[in-house]
């Protein structure tokens, strides 16, 4: 007999009413069927708000500016598609620190509707949250309607993504392959600052890698290595490869010891087939995972997480550029700070030591230091100067960890990129850093 909570998408747009809040699953949980359909009741609804996280799909209801009456889009992480479109006048980032997103969120404000990916029910009734708990457990429990698209194609994880079928009010029955990453391959500098990050790495270390060259890089280079743990905020294919090598354990870690511990996965479709039905992989709340007090139970914790620019003190803006939103602090701090609470734990911070930007006034493209005197006026503060330990370029790495302003200004000159460090030198006089005679 059918399950009378399944639906079609149909029925779960006609409950979204004018004023409505609804949240929606994270990164590779997010429900595609909705987020390709609501814009059909545009006409209907008026100021509804749809809060997301890493979204993929490039959804009219949030890209069509004609919408933007009937909907609005906040977003606890932007991507591509979002600072393209944010020009429309609807769509807000949400300041976070990713461990308290989802609680934050819902001291704000509650949920009408709350709609994830998930696994279809087993014969006894329970669904998996599948690839991510960040914050959707807590929208499940807190949600006035939970809606799940289940969907046969996802895998079937565990920790803590257990739902039962009499905890969610409708199903929609969908088939969509779960969305991947490509694989970034790393270049010549990612390479370099890999191996630069993988000497401080000892066997035994409990590791939070992310996505991208640099983590990529990392990851090759931590070949060699004997009995790593897991505890990072992303689950990554690059840590796949590190387990069937035999590199990745998790015998020495103090806390979960022999799990691979996350909050949410996301990558290749190998990375899926491995986690699913795959008790070795944890993925718990992000609430708990993220937790900086959490985090420092492990013993030897790193955290490796890469910035857009560094000032002369330690500052680190890695989500804007100026006043422009490009992705959002997601665990940065979070993890910085739980790893060097850790005994023995170390941060790591990463950057390439330039850029290539387009002069505004010429429109020639010109190369510009990343270390700089100054952030760029209306940057956020991702990692505050008082957070930052280790910071790395392909010049060479650093210990700003318990330095003073005028040890990390010269910290920071000799690996920044040859031909920046005489002006970077001058500015920093001039700021009052450095003084001539010293």
């Amino acid at each position: 007999m059918k399950n009378p909570k399944i639906v079609k998408i149909e029925e779960i747009l006609k409950l979204i009413k004018s004023q409505d809040e609804i949240v929606v699953g994270m990164a590779a949980n997010e429900p595609r069927e909705f987020m390709k359909n609501l814009h059909i009741i545009a006409d209907k609804v008026k100021n509804v708000t749809v809060t997301n996280c890493l979204p993929i799909v490039e959804a009219e209801f949030f890209t069509n500016e004609k919408l933007r009456d009937s909907f609005f889009l906040d977003s606890w992480f932007f991507t591509k598609t979002l600072r393209s479109v944010s020009k429309n006048g609807n769509i807000s980032f949400i300041p976070n620190h990713l461990h308290l997103a989802g609680r934050r969120r819902l001291d704000h404000k509650i949920p009408n509707i709350f709609i994830t990916a998930a696994t279809p029910p087993d014969k006894h009734g329970f669904m998996s949250l599948s690839t991510s708990n960040v914050y959707e457990k807590q929208m499940v429990e807190e949600a006035d309607i939970v809606v799940f698209e289940i969907n046969p194609n996802f895998p079937r994880t565990f920790g803590d993504m257990e739902v039962h079928v009499h905890d969610v009010d409708y199903l929609v029955e969908v088939d969509y392959q779960v969305p991947t990453l490509p694989y970034v391959e790393p270049n010549e500098k990612d390479m370099i600052i890999g191996k630069l990050i993988a000497d401080k790495i000892n066997d035994g270390d409990t590791i939070q890698l992310g996505i991208g060259g640099i983590p990529n890089a990392v990851a090759r280079s931590l070949m060699t290595k004997k009995d790593l743990g897991i505890h990072t905020e992303m689950f990554t294919s690059g840590m796949i490869d590190l387990i069937e090598a035999g590199v990745i354990t998790g015998k020495k870690k103090t806390l979960h010891k022999g799990k691979h511990v996350c909050c949410f996965a996301m990558g290749s479709k190998e990375l899926y087939e491995y986690i699913d039905n795959n008790p070795s992989v944890m993925i718990l709340p992000g609430s708990y995972v993220n937790d900086p007090a959490v985090m420092a139970l492990n013993d030897n914790q790193v955290s490796i997480n890469a910035t857009i620019e560094v000032d002369l003190t330690g500052q680190c803006a890695s989500e804007s550029v100026g006043t422009k939103q490009i992705s959002g602090t997601g665990g940065q701090a979070d993890t910085a700070i739980g790893a060097q609470n850790a005994k023995n734990g170390r941060s790591f911070i990463a950057l390439y030591s330039t850029a290539t930007i387009k002069n505004k006034e010429t429109g020639a493209l010109e190369e510009v230091s990343k270390i700089v005197p100054t952030l760029t006026p209306g940057a956020a503060v991702s990692l505050s100067r008082a957070d930052v330990d280790y910071v790395v370029t392909e010049y060479g790495i650093v210990r700003l960890r318990g330095t003073n302003v005028r040890e990390r200004a010269k910290l920071l000159i000799s690996i920044a990129h040859p031909k920046f460090r005489d002006e970077l030198r001058k500015q920093a006089i001039e700021a009052g850093y450095l003084h001539e005679h010293f």
